[in-house]
């Protein structure tokens, strides 16, 4: 957690917020709610909050304050298909490149989202199972020994993050997360298998499904 200045931790706080769904798409971030939630005073809210703008995660409308931006069919697709491609070159490069500890890192990771599939249940709780997922896929990619390829798929996953917890949401105690995690065996298999042309295949159909699903709901 950043501890530099009351701006750093409100961005932190703030942002983090935002992607998980705390204050939802559209909602309306009043300055009274937002110093008594983070403890802050005007100056460093409007400075986390002008940073949150250039991030298009906020927005400002005239007169009347800041608002969390909207969630569009637009963006959802701009954001998967490129998540898709930049995925999938990083899991090509992981798998020409990756060791034998980058594979145990692999196994152990797909072991924790295994068996903590219990928190996908209704009253389960997503948030700890999505951290789990983000490790998972990151032991994949971590082994492209790109830092600034990283830097770049962070980023297309952040502003992914409302969007996929949208999906988490609506498929909470659904079937489809059995399909989810099939889908994870597979890409193990074809990753420690090094078969680049299968393990790249999954990886992007893997990334796309929940655009899929949300096409129809926004």
């Amino acid at each position: 957690m950043p501890q530099e200045n009351s701006a750093a931790k409100v961005l932190y706080h703030l942002k983090h917020d935002i992607l998980t769904g705390f204050f939802g798409a559209g909602h309306k971030l009043k300055m009274s709610v937002l110093k008594a939630r983070y403890n802050v005073g005007v100056n460093p809210l409007r400075e986390a909050l002008s940073q949150l703008v250039v991030m298009q995660l906020v927005q400002v409308q005239d007169q009347r304050g800041y608002r969390v931006c909207p969630v569009t069919r637009v963006e959802l697709i701009d954001i998967y298909h490129t998540r898709a491609q930049i995925e999938s070159l990083c899991v090509g490069l992981a798998i020409q490149r990756g060791d034998e500890a980058w594979e145990a890192d692999i196994v152990a990771a797909a072991y924790r989202l295994h068996s903590n599939a219990g928190l996908l249940q209704a009253d389960g709780d997503l948030q700890a199972w999505e951290q789990l997922h983000q490790q998972f896929h990151y032991s994949i990619v971590k082994g492209c020994g790109s830092e600034e390829l990283l830097r770049v798929r962070l980023d297309l996953y952040e502003k992914a993050s409302r969007y996929r917890n949208l999906w988490l949401t609506h498929n909470a105690g659904h079937a489809a997360f059995d399909v989810n995690q099939m889908e994870h065996e597979q890409l193990v298999s074809a990753v420690l298998a090094r078969d680049l042309e299968v393990a790249q295949k999954l990886i992007s159909q893997h990334i796309l499904v929940p655009s899929r699903v949300l096409q129809e709901l926004i």
